[in-house]
């Protein structure tokens, strides 16, 4: 037992405040539930996600005093006696979702809406609203539960620490951005328009050239993150220039639509063109069902609400947003929404990885920080800058 160390992490303060304090030690339990499925992990990687920002901005009902942190990589320091298969000191990538195995939901891979782990609703994560009360790891040391079915064991841990600038992405956004790609159908030779360059965006533009498109369109209002698709071959479109979005696809691709469309961007959406500081939550969505072909897919790994109470209007403050749904049926488009399901797709990325297929890290532009430097980071990050902060609470990457 190792519950002698001490403990630190993110807190959310309120709107536009996180602080790093000091947070008990984990224990392997969840309220009165004893979790013997669990194992303590040391963290040695956690990431900043937008997803965070949706809370720390004030657009969610974070309470005061959530630990922030959903996107883990660390090495066990304790195992539960019921964890047959991860030992102590395995580097270990940990997915967002929390998930039993056991469930319906889970034994069809759907792992994103467990029905266990969260007692308001199907899906689970750490650190994060109405997910199920698991604290969150933006921490030194983090509980994960279910470990046996939830962790990926790397398998060559100093291999693993050569590439962990990239590893660590495997817990969330790689995984996020290849599962919009996959649900929206790319493939060999698709044209593929990606709105949102913050970093699920440039992860899912990787994966597109992963999965072998033809061409990767990135649209965004922020030159940084434009530079940041361009630097590794994607076409851009900046949304602050006036127009019309079939004439900017035709000059680049000699068509006016996109076989395959990926919505990274979600609920805090703004108009396009000369109206762009005003909030449209429904801009992207209306966009993807105009620039999608007939027949064409759409994904959409970009987080929507159940509850915004930052909205521009009472309906969005419930996520009822003003759809031209008529348009996408009339095109046959199918359109798909949620979690990403991490452990589909974590093990054959991290192949992808470890074979040098891809280089994700410098696709999303990877920085790591200190714990210490979480708030800077946070505040950073809300301001655009087009990294991706990778927390280093123990100095391991530094090492």
């Amino acid at each position: 037992m190792c519950s002698n160390h001490g403990n630190r992490g993110v807190v959310y303060k309120g709107p536009g405040e996180v602080a790093v304090e000091n947070i008990p030690y984990p224990e392997l339990a969840i309220g009165n539930r004893k979790c013997d499925h669990g194992v303590i992990l040391k963290v040695v990687t956690t990431n900043i996600c937008g997803s965070d920002q949706h809370m720390v901005r004030g657009r969610t009902t974070a309470p005061s005093g959530l630990v922030l942190g959903h996107e883990i990589t660390g090495i066990v320091v304790e195992a539960g006696r019921d964890v047959e298969f991860i030992k102590q000191g395995d580097l270990v990538s940990v997915p967002f979702n929390i998930a039993c195995g056991r469930c319906r939901n889970c034994k069809e891979g759907r792992t994103g809406i467990c029905l266990n782990v969260n007692p308001a609703r199907p899906g689970a994560a750490y650190g994060y609203v109405d997910m199920g009360g698991w604290v969150g790891g933006q921490t030194e040391y983090v509980m994960v539960p279910y470990a046996d079915f939830n962790l990926l064991k790397f398998p060559d841990a100093d291999q693993a620490m050569e590439k962990i600038k990239d590893l660590t992405l495997l817990s969330d956004i790689f995984p996020t951005g290849f599962h919009g790609c996959v649900t929206a159908g790319v493939g060999p030779g698709a044209t593929v328009y990606i709105a949102g360059a913050g970093p699920v965006g440039l992860a899912a533009a990787a994966s597109a050239q992963l999965l072998g498109a033809a061409c990767v369109i990135v649209g965004d209002m922020n030159a940084e993150r434009l530079a940041q698709a361009k630097s590794f071959g994607c076409e851009v479109i900046d949304l602050t220039q006036e127009g019309d979005m079939g004439d900017k696809l035709e000059a680049i691709l000699g068509e006016r639509e996109v076989d395959c469309f990926v919505d990274c961007v979600g609920f805090e959406a703004h108009a396009c063109g000369c109206n762009h500081a005003q909030e449209a939550p429904a801009t992207v969505l209306n966009s993807a069902m105009e620039m999608t072909r007939a027949g064409g897919q759409i994904g959409i790994p970009g987080l929507y609400v159940t509850e915004d109470p930052g909205a521009v209007d009472d309906a969005a403050k419930q996520g009822a947003l003003s759809m031209r749904f008529g348009l996408g049926w009339a095109k046959s488009h199918s359109f798909h929404t949620g979690q990403c399901p991490v452990m589909k797709y974590h093990r054959p990325l991290m192949q992808a990885i470890l074979f040098d297929k891809i280089k994700v890290a410098d696709a999303v532009n990877v920085q790591v920080i200190s714990l210490d430097q979480a708030p800077e980071g946070y505040s950073d990050f809300d301001g655009g800058a087009a990294k991706k902060y990778v927390i280093d609470p123990h100095g391991s990457v530094a090492a």
